[in-house]
């Protein structure tokens, strides 16, 4: 489903990533590992077309996107999910979610029924659903985060550090919700710091360190690793 060739990117005259090439097939579930400078935030964005890779390739279902538009990419298939969340604080979580339908505004009557697919999957979103996203906790806010991610309707949803700053009952939630939207037919990439987290629920890792990958393996080979569990899990 998703494939990177050898992809290069900087952002200005720095060097950010470094040759990356990484596989995805319809369905899984895969997380990327890595500690806080190492390029995940960087790759996701040049997967999703926010920055151009300098070399490389990016291809999504069999076509080349490295030099799409983000908007393109969306109605491709593709959705990001940032880290931070990058939400608009002052505008409620209905238009906070409906921003994130933009690329199919003809669409009025499945926007709808996405809409409700969204409330489903987070209730406490339609609870609140004119309350202002600024004025929402961080677990709320990161609900509201992923929810407008999906709101296009993506069949890949890059997933960048959504449990980072929130308590660790909300962490659980979130990795629940996650599998969830997975086990619906969405494939998932995920890039997380809680490595412990993320590999107790993905299929597949790879391990990112100074804009290149060192590692790739199954979940219980990269959680078994000693390298691994040193530098990311702590023990």
């Amino acid at each position: 489903m998703l494939e990177l060739k050898d992809v290069y990117c900087a952002i200005g005259r720095h060097a950010v990533i470094n040759g990356v090439s990484l596989h995805m097939e319809e369905g899984e579930l895969v997380c990327l590992l890595g500690a806080n400078g190492a390029g995940k935030s960087t790759l996701f964005r040049t997967i999703g077309g926010v920055l151009r890779p300098t070399r490389g390739s990016i291809i999504f279902e069999g076509e080349t996107i490295s030099r799409k538009s983000p908007e393109k990419i969306v109605r491709r298939g593709l959705s990001l999910c940032p880290e931070g969340r990058h939400l608009f604080p002052k505008l409620s979580i209905k238009k906070n979610l409906m921003m994130g339908a933009y690329t199919r505004h003809r669409e009025k009557r499945a926007i709808a029924e996405t809409l409700q697919e969204i409330y489903e999957l987070f209730p406490i979103l339609q609870e609140r659903v004119d309350q202002d996203a600024g004025t929402l906790s961080g677990g709320e806010q990161q609900m509201l985060a992923i929810g407008r991610a999906l709101m296009s309707r993506p069949r890949l949803l890059l997933l960048d550090e959504p449990s980072l700053g929130l308590a660790p009952l909300v962490v659980q939630k979130i990795m629940e919700t996650i599998v969830s939207i997975n086990r619906a037919g969405v494939t998932v990439l995920l890039s997380e710091q809680n490595a412990s987290m993320a590999l107790s629920i993905s299929s597949r890792g790879y391990v990112l360190e100074n804009g290149q990958m060192v590692m790739e393996g199954s979940a219980e080979q990269l959680a078994g690793n000693e390298e691994v569990r040193k530098a990311y899990i702590g023990v």
